[in-house]
């Protein structure tokens, strides 16, 4: 691989974020920016959802866990006074300690039989949000605190209140981070055992690897960051209903991934970006939405098994086996 081809990828990332950054400078519209938003915290959690995925779980509840960290930093941010900037944190601390208490007994659950388990156990979830009226409201939870202003004197004074340009580079930043974190997780040791452990936990356990332990490690690491996700979403959006984090919105978390590519760690980028951006190109249609999406699924599952970015690899491996079959000019 010559230098060239080894600056592609790096150079197009910086482009994309740069592109980024300056994005509301072109687009000027609220709703629009409203929209970046809301892809770019799903972007984590379907990312989230893709690390606990590494270790050979699928789980379908994954949208209680971002109501957890919704509800709990909300709850904590209007009724004790604090600051956002601290109870989201806590709110993604909140999403995977439940996370444990729930995936330890089922340790030993896998594959389809432990989706039905994450499946339950998300709408118990669910169903215990909507009987704790006395914290979470009767018909949701209002009047959530928006994010604290950053007033460094002579310097800056960003206010969050009503303002979408503020919160989206928030969001873009906090999305940078987290990608960050689960990108460098997946490729350190962790993540090698995890793939490892999806390739066969027999193997893995002859060899001393605690398969339990390590599974319930991915569960706790994707429910982290997807409590962060709902908190964050909690103090843009102001308000919470349980219905945005049942079963329908987790059954969309994992069509994104698997449309987007769960075997890359840019399917669920591009799986989420796609099926939430591209719809409200046809806004038109938005009645007929759960049925596109569902023939978008169909025509994934069987013309594109390995999603979006797994067509993007199979270009390029292709691309690259011309390219090398190709014959000098000179040849005899």
């Amino acid at each position: 691989m010559n230098l060239k081809s080894k600056l592609i990828k790096p150079t197009g990332l910086a482009s994309l974020v740069i592109l980024l950054f300056l994005l509301p400078l072109f687009v000027k519209q609220p709703y629009y920016i409203h929209i970046f938003i809301v892809t770019m915290l799903y972007i984590i959690v379907v990312s989230s959802l893709r690390t606990i995925a590494l270790s050979g779980q699928v789980s379908v509840g994954h949208a209680a866990f971002m109501g957890i960290g919704g509800y709990f930093s909300g709850v904590v941010a209007k009724e004790l006074g604090l600051t956002p900037w601290l109870t989201i944190p806590l709110g993604g601390l909140a999403a995977m300690l439940i996370a444990v208490l729930i995936g330890y007994p089922f340790t030993r659950v896998r594959a389809i039989y432990f989706s039905m388990v994450s499946l339950f156990g998300g709408i118990v979830i669910v169903d215990i949000i909507r009987v704790a009226q006395k914290w979470t409201g009767a018909a949701g939870l209002a009047g959530i605190p928006p994010l604290s202003p950053i007033n460094i004197p002579g310097l800056i004074n960003i206010t969050f209140l009503g303002q979408k340009v503020p919160y989206y580079y928030f969001t873009l930043a906090l999305t940078l981070v987290c990608l960050l974190i689960l990108y460098r997780v997946e490729h350190c040791r962790v993540g090698m055992t995890w793939k490892a452990i999806a390739q066969s936990h027999l193997v893995a356990s002859s060899v001393g690897i605690n398969e339990a332990w390590f599974r319930v490690l991915a569960l706790a690491v994707g429910c982290f960051f997807a409590g962060i996700a709902g908190a964050c979403y909690a103090h843009y959006n102001l308000v919470l209903a349980p219905t945005t984090f049942g079963f329908l919105p987790s059954i969309f978390l994992v069509m994104y991934m698997l449309v987007g590519g769960r075997d890359s760690f840019a399917g669920p980028i591009i799986g989420t970006a796609i099926l939430l951006i591209v719809p409200e190109l046809f806004r038109w249609l938005k009645e007929f939405a759960p049925l596109i999406l569902g023939a978008i699924m169909v025509i994934v599952v069987f013309l594109m098994p390995q999603g979006i970015a797994g067509l993007f690899d199979q270009i390029k491996a292709k691309y690259g086996q011309v390219r090398n079959r190709k014959v000098p000019e000179n040849a005899a």
